[in-house]
């Protein structure tokens, strides 16, 4: 296999077809609602992201309530994704005080990503000064020396072989060099002169060379050589790796040559399970080329395997539903059995608490049919557990945190026993302060107890009953811990103080659940330790929706002489619902959301009568 073989390659771009975007038959109407303003009737007001109602009452004892872009980034990470491929109560009302107007929740999506922000934008000018530095010339030349710069044109063996003397014949310097020349997006006829002074100086070329080369040529959809590499590796190697039949797979399925994907992708099943990607690709193919029977039938294929699909292949099969059964070669799938697999997908997106990027949620939204947001006015389930739900949940969390194997690893067994007695003796709290959390959250040591004090104080200036947990050693008299303070503390709620060495949290869940489905806790900490120890996804959800309804987070920093206040708890539950006659769809519109974050924006939409 030598230089005339490779002088036989072809170089042509093949376009890809396009999207279908034929309207189908409406029968849906498309109410999406982003944003509404303060002033709102109580009908509507449920779908706003930012809600406005401040009556979030501490033991209210109504039972309606126990219910429930592309720049040299995005051309990064599409290389990335090529070379990823290749490497494979009481009556009692009462409300917390919180900021109106807007939702600022540790919850919301994106919250993570601008906080981490914000603190980069705050650090000294001396290490914005030190970073400048670590970014002039002659440091970056020195950071780079080890790295193989490219050449800006295509070499003869010649210029190659003087190269690699120039670099002290570098061990591998070929693949090392097709990976810096796909990095940095070199123009392909360079990479091909290097195939050719590799099969000139060696008489062959590698299996590794080869699927480096591959992966270029795929990331820069140069799909007749990627058929020509097919050929040479089929012809040459007993077998192809992972990474190269997902390439291959990648590469056919967005040509007339499909269906040999189709053919790779059943290979593959014979010695692994192909990648959530495989079968995207090969969907998205027949999709394209109007075979909706078999694209549904890799569907389903891939949700028996037990895996994920990716959003882009949801993306394509909404895309794909627009189509008319004429376009449809198959014609096998009427529109209505189309339908009922979309749903399918919606329920699948709900029952696992997904949330579709703003694409998808663009498809969604032209499959159901364009129209004007005007907000339906329906009544979102409430965040508020059922009394099932939180039964179940509070006995998963007493079996599995509060007394799970690792339990006496943040407290002893005396300890707990005293703590329960403690919890059976009083009256249920509407409130429990992680004391120590809400302290720390001044950075002046001088002024915990003063903090601490405050939201105490406001929580019992709401007539609430609070239980502060803390630690023995805020009762030792110190800067930090002004006896006054604490002395006040401990007038205005009940107090109990573990052991130095004790986590609180146990404590807290338990005393917030034993309470009721009134009771909320106060604290920063996102428990995410604590959800991992329960058994299955659909608990850890449960858990998480009953933190996102109790969890009660102090709004910006506590000041001397101010009121605090509450981030908000939103009524509703972000997570896709529906009623029969309307969807309620909460999407991604950032792609800064984190996975205890939730989206902001919603899709509503509504069925014609």
């Amino acid at each position: 296999m030598g230089s005339p073989l490779l002088s036989k390659v072809r170089v042509f771009l093949k376009p890809l077809q396009p999207f279908f975007h034929q309207e189908r038959p409406a029968f849906f109407t498309v109410k999406t609602c982003l944003w509404q303003p303060p002033q709102l009737p109580s009908s509507a007001r449920f779908l706003c992201t930012r809600d406005t109602n401040q009556n979030l009452g501490g033991r209210q004892t109504d039972k309606r309530n126990t219910q429930q872009p592309g720049g040299q980034g995005a051309i990064r990470q599409g290389r990335k994704e090529f070379w990823d491929d290749a490497a494979d109560g009481r009556n009692k009302r009462s409300t917390y005080q919180q900021k109106p107007s807007f939702t600022k929740s540790v919850f919301a999506a994106g919250t993570a990503k601008r906080t981490a922000d914000l603190l980069k934008r705050k650090a000294s000018l001396v290490s914005e000064s030190e970073e400048q530095h670590e970014e002039e010339p002659e440091l970056r030349t020195t950071r780079r020396s080890g790295k193989l710069e490219p050449p800006d044109r295509p070499l003869t063996p010649a210029e190659w072989k003087k190269l690699k003397e120039s670099l002290g014949n570098q061990e591998r310097f070929d693949t090392r060099m097709m990976s810096a020349l796909f990095s940095s997006g070199a123009d392909l006829d360079i990479a091909k002169s290097l195939l050719t002074f590799v099969a000139t100086e060696t008489g062959t070329l590698s299996y590794e060379l080869l699927l480096r080369y591959l992966t270029l040529i795929v990331s820069g959809s140069h799909d007749a050589e990627v058929f020509d590499v097919y050929n040479i590796m089929l012809g040459n190697f007993p077998s192809l790796d992972t990474g190269a039949s997902s390439l291959f797979i990648k590469s056919f399925s967005r040509t007339a040559r499909w269906k040999e994907a189709l053919s790779i992708l059943q290979d593959v099943k014979k010695v692994f399970t192909p990648s959530p990607r495989n079968y995207g690709d090969v969907i998205a193919a027949a999709v394209l080329n109007g075979e909706m029977t078999t694209a549904w039938e890799l569907y389903d294929e891939l949700m028996e395997k037990g895996l994920s699909p990716h959003v882009e292949t949801w993306d394509i099969l909404f895309k794909g539903a627009k189509k008319t059964e004429e376009d449809v070669e198959d014609a096998v799938m009427c529109e209505a059995e189309q339908q009922e697999r979309l749903l399918g997908i919606l329920l699948h997106m709900r029952n696992n608490q997904i949330y579709p990027p703003h694409n998808v949620a663009t498809s969604i939204k032209t499959w159901f049919e364009r129209g004007v947001c005007r907000c339906c006015g329906s009544e979102l389930e409430s965040i508020q557990l059922t009394e099932g739900e939180y039964q179940e949940l509070k006995d998963r969390v007493m079996a599995d945190i509060i007394q799970g194997r690792d339990v006496f690893n943040k407290t002893t067994p005396e300890e707990l026993a005293r703590f329960k007695v403690f919890v059976k003796r009083k009256s249920a709290f509407d409130v429990v302060v992680d004391g120590l959390n809400v302290a720390n959250m001044n950075k002046d040591k001088g002024k915990q107890s003063e903090t601490l004090l405050a939201v105490v104080s406001e929580l019992e200036r709401q007539g609430l009953s609070v239980l502060v947990l803390g630690r023995k050693h805020m009762l030792r008299p110190s800067r930090s811990w002004d006896r006054h303070n604490m002395s006040l503390i401990q007038q205005k709620a009940h107090c109990f103080f573990t052991d130095n060495i004790s986590e609180d949290d146990p404590f807290l869940l338990y005393a917030t659940l034993h309470s009721g489905n009134h009771c909320r806790f106060v604290s920063r900490d996102l428990m995410r330790d604590h959800k991992a120890c329960l058994p299955d996804g659909a608990t850890r959800r449960l858990f998480f929706k009953w933190q996102r309804g109790h969890q009660l987070v102090v709004d910006g920093y506590v000041v001397a002489g101010k009121r605090v206040r509450f981030q908000s708890i939103l009524s509703y539950d972000t997570i896709i619902q529906t009623t029969g006659g309307s969807w309620h769809i909460p999407y991604d519109n950032t792609e800064d959301r984190s996975t205890y974050e939730v989206p902001q924006r919603w899709l509503c939409v509504t069925k014609n009568s």
